[in-house]
């Protein structure tokens, strides 16, 4: 049985394959066209899914999409009689509705030469993202939360999975959301860019919590379960909150009302410089956000009685919040879904689809080397053809028929203070750069922050970067010990460690993690051992392969990314590229 799973015409397209219950490829569009974000039809993610199995779209059997045109008609009935919608916002949704709905036609036109046979699935939204987590889970029993801003009328959704089952036991409905807050409030403070969210969350260990009670008059934890807007102060339940992607790429009108400002004072304009208020007041969001968000888990975890928890959704990206999860909510063990975001949705559409067909249950997904590889050969065919360039830039390539010789190479070279590009293996599926497309420096160094912003990264300075840790020594490093394989949790960093690895500790003492094994990323675990033996420190700095781009795909992109930097050496399998001038 073969499940292609999409992810279409909204934000994050993606495209993920399952074959006789297994997850055999999944990846974001947005690493092929590379434009971030790519909210059209993942065309090429499908291609290469197609592409990783071997097979053409004609030997498709069934397409699941992560949305449900007859989700809660009632619902949605029943709120255009209670609060009207404007002419206009309604004309909008629907267009966006029928575009989605449209993935059949869609294919057909992306692949032309191949007849189509697969018989047409929608999963709603919100069972996408539970089935995205529970799924790929370890666990035979547990709690799927999902949460995010809104898919299928639905804000929110909880459920219970036992072995090959999964049900939704209850929503929270729009306009009721906790990503419209959070969405709104990173418009509010001058980050209006779709995904931005993140720097929120950066930016509010600088502040104090001296805007809570203001805050907390927006979303309140219901004690009926889930949360509550005060919708006077969100424009999305009555007016036309324009959701586009020109271009592909996604844009959302403001989603705060006026009476905002009258409450918090001017919103921050993108290009004012931050100032304490502006620290102060994200820090107040997270914090509230924090009480509605655990508030809620805890309620679910007393309610189901099960002490694992597996976590999707938008929302599920706040690694802040996650971390806290164990130490606040009666929940032993979380598993967070490598890709939480919309784009999970095309793989848990994929993997709902199977299990109700009755194909086997997945093997847990414990690493997201689900994306493109690219051979020996291919890489250097790739730097033969571009060799002009490389030797114009001032740049010498070897090729190493020994792993440990090259990881020693790169162990030189971070020591020394440089900072590395490291492409190896199956491209991730999900947000992060996990070691497979990564960029790699020092983490003992005060200055490599700096040293980042300027070669390659120029991000804003108040975003902490983050440690790659060998599993078994997380219980050394970190006040919490857990497997968190994609970055999906931050814990506090052990007191008496902060000062040896300042530059993954964020301003609070904290680091998001991500724990590296040896069974699941036997090349990075290898490489950091090899660090760990040189240092005495068991981890690497990691962050994303880009330069204000989509992670690196393809070798020709590292190539590209390391050329047009300041980055000293690139790692492309066992090809190695460095500067010798300049």
């Amino acid at each position: 049985m073969i499940v292609l799973g999409l992810n279409a015409f909204h934000a994050d397209a993606a495209a993920a394959l399952v074959i006789d219950g297994q997850v055999i490829a999944a990846a974001e569009e947005e690493r092929f066209c590379r434009i971030k974000h790519w909210a059209g039809f993942p065309a090429q993610a499908t291609a290469y899914c197609l592409q990783a199995a071997g097979i053409t779209l004609a030997d498709v059997d069934h397409l699941a999409v992560n949305t449900d045109p007859r989700a809660a008609w009632g619902r949605r009935l029943w709120q255009v009689v209670r609060r009207p919608p404007t002419l206009a916002s309604m004309v909008d949704r629907l267009r966006n509705r029928t575009r989605r709905h449209h993935a059949l036609d869609a294919l057909r036109q992306a692949f032309p030469e191949a007849p189509l046979r697969a018989e047409l699935h929608h999963v709603p939204h919100h069972l996408a993202h539970l089935a995205s987590a529970y799924f790929a889970s370890p666990w035979d029993a547990a709690v799927a939360v999902s949460v995010d801003g809104a898919g299928d009328f639905a804000t929110g959704a909880w459920g219970i999975g036992r072995g090959a089952h999964l049900q939704i036991n209850q929503q929270v409905w729009f306009p009721h959301s906790l990503g419209i807050f959070y969405q709104a409030m990173t418009q509010y403070l001058g980050f209006p860019h779709y995904g931005d969210e993140y720097k929120v969350m950066g930016l509010a260990p600088y502040g104090e919590p001296l805007h809570v009670a203001a805050i907390r008059q927006l979303v309140r934890l219901d004690a009926g379960g889930g949360y509550r807007l005060d919708t006077r102060y969100f424009r999305h339940e009555r007016e036309r909150i324009a959701f586009q992607w020109e271009q592909g790429v996604p844009t959302f009108d403001t989603l705060y009302a006026p009476s905002l400002l009258a409450l918090l004072g001017p919103a921050r304009h993108p290009d004012e410089a931050l100032s304490q208020r502006h620290k102060d007041i994200a820090r107040s969001v997270q914090a509230v956000f924090e009480e509605c968000y655990l508030g809620w888990l805890d309620q679910l975890q007393k309610r189901s009685g099960l002490r694992r928890l597996a976590l999707a959704g938008g929302c599920a990206q706040n690694s802040v919040a996650n971390g806290k999860i164990l130490s606040h909510t009666g929940f032993t063990e979380v598993y967070v879904a490598a890709a939480g975001y919309d784009a999970g949705g095309a793989l848990g559409a994929a993997l709902q689809v199977a299990s109700q067909l009755g194909a086997p249950r997945c093997q847990p997904l414990l690493h997201a080397q689900l994306g493109p590889a690219f051979s020996v050969s291919a890489i250097g065919e790739l730097l033969a053809a571009e060799s002009a360039r490389i030797v114009a830039a001032g740049c010498r390539v070897q090729w190493f028929a020994d792993a440990a010789a090259v990881d020693e190479r790169v162990v030189d070279c971070i020591v020394a203070g440089g900072v590395v590009g490291w492409f190896q293996g199956r491209m991730e599926w999900g947000p992060r750069a996990l070691g497979q497309r990564s960029i790699l420096a020092d983490p003992r160094r005060a200055d490599i922050k700096e040293i980042l912003n300027a070669k390659i990264k120029r991000r804003e300075s108040f975003r902490p970067f983050a440690p790659s840790v060998m599993r078994e020594a997380v219980a050394d490093w970190f006040e919490q010990d857990a497997e968190v394989p994609f970055m999906g949790q931050v814990f506090p960093i052990r007191a008496e460690k902060r000062a040896l690895i300042p530059a993954v500790t964020h301003v609070d003492g904290s680091g998001r993690l991500q724990t590296v094994t040896r069974e699941h990323c036997p090349r990075y675990h290898a490489l950091i051992a090899a660090f760990a033996r040189r240092t005495g420190v068991p981890m690497l700095l990691n962050t994303s392969f880009n330069e204000n781009e989509p992670i690196v795909c393809r070798p020709i992109e590292a190539l590209n990314c390391f050329l047009r930097t300041r980055m000293d050496l690139l790692v492309l399998g066992e090809h190695l590229l460095w500067r010798v001038a300049g």
